[in-house]
């Protein structure tokens, strides 16, 4: 029976159990936890480092009042990154490629981010809204369009990330499947098409970490 392709990007379900909890719950098993020991084994130690160079990059451009975010956000990206990378793997099922995940995550934050600036720094917030040396006739336009522009940035940023890794996703299944068709009748064509495919791959794996 001829599968679509487009049924990896369904979300599975086993005993009426939807599988994508176990998928984002995962990630959380393979990560070692912390001790506080003061020496540690190699694993620990490398996570330890890798967690406090990734804040220390995330924060660098943030002053000290937004380094509270800290743990919410390294988590945050901890997280995406490990589901991203091990949906890369065979037979698994990639949890981002659902638009109502990536909405779910990006709307709350995007709340969060509004509304916090609108109470810390009302003026700048509201500022944003009318760009500088706008024509008087053009203000009430462009206050109506840049309000629509925020409010549809949740949404148009979760269907960009979801649009970007299904279709990297499908694109990989559609070249292994041209080079194992080809393989016993073209061989060289195979071999140029899986070449492609290894690109292709570490293309997505960048993909995958950048998203």
């Amino acid at each position: 029976m001829a599968l679509n392709f487009f049924d990896q990007f369904m979300s599975p379900t086993f005993l009426g159990i939807p599988l994508i909890a176990i998928a984002l719950t995962l990630p959380w098993v393979l990560y070692p936890s912390p001790s506080s020991r003061w020496l540690n084994n190699r694993i620990i130690t490398l996570q330890s480092w890798f967690i406090n160079r990734f804040t220390q990059q995330l924060l660098i451009s943030l002053n000290p009042g937004g380094h509270k975010w800290a743990l919410l956000l390294t988590s945050l990206m901890i997280f995406l990154l490990s589901i991203n990378l091990l949906g890369l793997l065979p037979y698994t099922f990639t949890p981002t490629t659902q638009l109502s995940l990536n909405m779910g995550l990006a709307a709350p934050l995007w709340l969060a981010t509004v509304i916090i600036g609108l109470r810390n720094q009302p003026t700048a917030a509201l500022g944003h809204l009318l760009p500088e040396g706008t024509p008087t006739p053009l203000i009430p336009i462009l206050i109506i369009i840049e309000t629509i522009s925020l409010f549809i940035r949740p949404l148009a940023l979760g269907v960009r990330l979801t649009a970007n890794l299904t279709a990297g996703h499908l694109l990989i299944q559609l070249i292994a499947t041209a080079a194992f068709v080809l393989l016993p009748t073209m061989t060289t064509v195979a071999l140029l098409t899986a070449t492609i495919l290894f690109l292709l791959t570490l293309l997505e794996i960048a993909v995958a970490m950048i998203q």
